[in-house]
């Protein structure tokens, strides 16, 4: 009798096939993370943005700016969120200057890198998150 040679793979080919698939995806799935994050955030510093835009040109019109979001259809706002929903504004200050924050929701409260975003009538950025630089969440 004749036998013929099985063709396929052997369970340890396919064994070590799958190591090395896993070992690829713990590399680059914390990297896809973050950059679903940080191109999430453009969405935030967008609406602080066009906010402080809008409160630019109501101080040229009004000689003030607006401190309170419940104020905030002043500026000519129909939502408080940002286009997608990812991030909830909220405007504070007295009549010399304005604080503008935009808050995470939703799954870009995983941004524990950055979280709040913030810019004031002077044009200063901050956040409020764990990353050692400002400049690291505002690019």
């Amino acid at each position: 009798m004749s036998f013929k040679t099985a063709a396929g793979f052997t369970l340890l080919e396919v064994m070590i096939t799958v190591v090395i698939v896993a070992i690829l995806a713990a590399i680059a799935y914390p990297s896809y993370v973050e950059y679903v994050l940080r191109s999430n955030r453009s969405e935030g510093m967008a609406l602080l943005n066009d906010v402080a835009a809008r409160q630019e040109r109501y101080y040229a019109q009004t000689s003030r700016y607006v401190t309170s979001t419940a104020d905030s259809a002043k500026l000519g706002l129909a939502r408080t969120t940002s286009s997608t929903g990812k991030y909830q504004l909220s405007i504070a200050g007295n009549g010399g200057g304005y604080t503008l924050t935009a808050t995470p929701q939703g799954a870009q409260t995983r941004d524990t890198k950055c979280a709040n975003l913030t810019l004031n009538a002077q044009g200063v950025k901050g956040k409020s998150g764990s990353s050692s630089s400002v400049d690291d969440c505002w690019r």
